[in-house]
């Protein structure tokens, strides 16, 4: 937690604290391009983890390209839980036919490869962050849809549900209001989980040139600008970016199973 917490610190305080801004192409020089850790520029700046081809600060790249990964792996986990929660929610409620067809779309879903299906979607809607999130939306949704519907199955047959119909409470309203509520322990376990992979799928995306645009490089394309360098000696250009990224997901997902083992004392050994 300590250090989830430092990276998403260090990710809104990047403006601030990155010495350069890697976005800006007004402040990068070619000539400063694939230079070691710790060298020296041609202005008198210091590139403590190196620059990239593009004359690029690495540890300044690094810092906004954790802005770009953790907006929109938890933009689109956020998104997608709303949308899978909610009809994992009415599937499980409604019953019969209703619960079979959702849950069929989410079978067909899950019978993709989350990968190829959103490189399908960002091939036909083309790059962008917006685009991303939309593409990662779409293939997480059904994870959050059968989670839900697995707890409130159970939740359904409890006595609180069949005093809240018996008082002819709304349908709306006893979803939301009372079903909802005791789903949650599993819903926010499954969805820290989704963060996880949402920055990983975001990050293999922008590795293949089909993520954010190159203007703004997210740590997936940071390592795929210097994947093609790395049997020449110049490991830093992709080497640092994929260790930030392995400490952001790893850390990510040992909070997930703190949480899980704190939501679920059954699981305490």
């Amino acid at each position: 937690m300590l250090i989830f917490t430092f990276i998403v610190v260090i990710a809104v305080l990047a403006p601030w604290i990155a010495p350069q801004n890697p976005y800006d192409l007004a402040q990068l020089d070619i000539m400063d391009g694939r230079m070691e850790p710790g060298t020296v520029g041609g202005a008198g700046f210091t590139y403590w983890l190196g620059t990239d081809d593009q004359g690029r600060d690495m540890l300044s790249g690094i810092l906004y390209g954790l802005r770009i990964s953790l907006t929109v792996g938890a933009g689109s986990a956020i998104i997608a839980c709303l949308v899978g929660a909610s009809l994992g929610m009415i599937a499980a409620y409604a019953g019969g036919r209703t619960d079979s067809l959702l849950m069929r779309l989410v079978d067909l879903q899950l019978s993709f490869p989350a990968i190829l299906a959103a490189l399908m979607i960002l091939a036909f809607l083309g790059k962008g962050i917006f685009n991303v999130v939309l593409a990662l939306v779409i293939v997480e949704w059904a994870y959050y849809a059968r989670t839900v519907r697995g707890s409130a199955l159970v939740e359904r047959r409890r006595e609180y549900i069949e005093a809240a119909q018996c008082l002819a409470l709304p349908t709306s309203r006893i979803i939301f209001r009372h079903l909802l509520p005791n789903c949650l322990p599993p819903l926010i376990v499954v969805g820290t989980m989704q963060v996880a992979r949402a920055i990983a799928l975001e990050a293999t995306l922008s590795f293949l040139g089909l993520g954010v645009p190159i203007t703004e490089p997210s740590l997936g394309l940071l390592i795929a600008n210097g994947y093609e360098y790395m049997l020449s000696g110049k490991y830093w250009i992709s080497f640092y970016p994929g260790i930030a990224l392995l400490v952001t997901i790893v850390s990510i997902n040992l909070v997930g199973d703190q949480l899980r083992d704190v939501l679920n004392p059954r699981l305490k050994k």
